[in-house]
């Protein structure tokens, strides 16, 4: 992930309210590192990155109805909730949902929404 946003990010780069709690609850875990930061520290640098110009917060104004609208390919399983979420949310704001699950694919029935809507780090 360092790799493809030390190579893309000048291009611009998003969030949402999901990826933000993620990120927040991923780094404050003590079991995360070495050197565990507390939840207003991590907060602190989550707030400098989202300051930077080339950020933009992806809206999440939308309802199930939506999801499951977009996810032609079905929601079958827990797993896909979060997932179906935020694909649902780059969508909406014309973007591909940048992710590392190839499982994301399965939420969508054809090749041609695949290529459109989801992309993986290379």
């Amino acid at each position: 992930m360092h790799a493809w946003f030390s190579r893309h990010a000048r291009r611009g780069w998003a969030t949402c309210a999901i990826t933000q709690a993620a990120f927040v609850r991923i780094i404050s875990q003590p079991s995360f590192s070495a050197r565990s930061l507390a939840v207003a520290e991590v907060g602190e640098v989550l707030t400098r990155n989202l300051a930077h110009p080339a950020h933009r917060l992806v809206s999440m104004d939308f309802s199930y109805e939506d999801v499951a609208a977009l996810c032609t390919g079905g929601l079958v399983g827990h797993r896909q909730i979060t997932d179906a979420w935020l694909l649902t949310a780059a969508s909406r704001a014309g973007m591909k949902l940048l992710s590392f699950d190839r499982g994301v694919r399965q939420l969508l029935a054809t090749d041609e929404e695949r290529i459109r809507l989801v992309s993986a780090p290379a």
